[in-house]
C-alpha cells in the first residue's frame, strides 16, 4: 500500500525550519525510482476521469512529482515560484505559511482562461500557500479541477480550506 511505503519513506527532522517543527521530509522518496513510479501511479489512479489540462507546481518540492505527473498525463506544467524567481512578467498573491509569509508568483502567460488546472504540492499543512496559488490561478481565468499531495498533516486542516474550492483532493499518506 502506497501510504504505508510513503511513510516507511518520510524522515522526521526535528526543529526545522524553527524550534518546535517536525519538519516531513520526503527526499528519502527520491532514492527510490520504484517508489517514484508507484507515486506517479497512485496519483493518475486516483484522479479518474476528471479532465486535467494542466499541473500547477508550488516552488520548490511541487516541482518534483508535479512535472512527472505532467509528463506521464502528457500535459503542460507550470512553475508557481516565490517572488523574483520567474523571469517573464508574472501576477502576485501573498500568502501565509506555518512560520511565515511569502509572495508567489505565476507568469502571466501561464494558463489559459478555461483550463483545468490540478494544483500539485509535496505537503498540506494549513493550506496557505495552495489558497495563495488558488487564487493565482483564478486570476488567470483557470478552473481548479483538484489537488494533489504526496502527504498531509490533517491535524492542521488544510483539507477544509480547498474543499470550498474542489472537492478533489487527492494525498497518498496522512498524518
Amino acid at each position: 500500500m502506497i501510504s504505508t511505503e510513503l511513510k516507511n519513506a518520510v524522515r522526521d527532522i526535528p526543529d526545522f525550519p524553527k524550534p518546535g517543527i517536525i519538519f516531513k521530509d520526503i527526499t528519502p522518496i527520491l532514492k527510490d525510482a520504484k517508489l517514484c513510479s508507484e507515486v506517479i501511479e497512485a496519483f493518475v489512479s486516483r484522479m479518474g476521469t476528471n479532465k486535467i489540462d494542466v499541473i500547477a507546481g508550488i516552488e520548490s518540492r511541487g516541482f518534483l512529482f508535479g512535472l512527472m505527473l505532467a509528463n506521464r498525463l502528457q500535459i503542460p506544467f507550470v512553475p508557481i515560484r516565490k517572488q523574483g524567481k520567474l523571469p517573464a512578467k508574472t501576477i502576485q498573491e501573498p500568502c501565509e505559511l506555518e512560520y511565515g509569509s511569502a509572495i508567489l508568483e505565476l507568469h502571466a502567460d501561464a494558463l489559459q482562461a478555461g483550463q483545468r488546472v490540478m494544483i500539485h504540492d509535496d505537503l498540506l499543512a494549513t493550506g496557505g500557500t495552495v489558497s495563495a496559488a488558488t487564487r493565482l490561478v483564478q486570476k488567470l481565468g483557470g478552473t481548479v479541477a483538484g489537488y494533489s499531495f504526496v502527504i498531509s498533516l490533517d491535524f492542521l486542516n488544510g483539507k477544509e480550506k480547498l474543499k470550498a474550492v474542489s472537492e478533489n483532493i487527492i494525498i497518498l499518506a496522512s498524518y
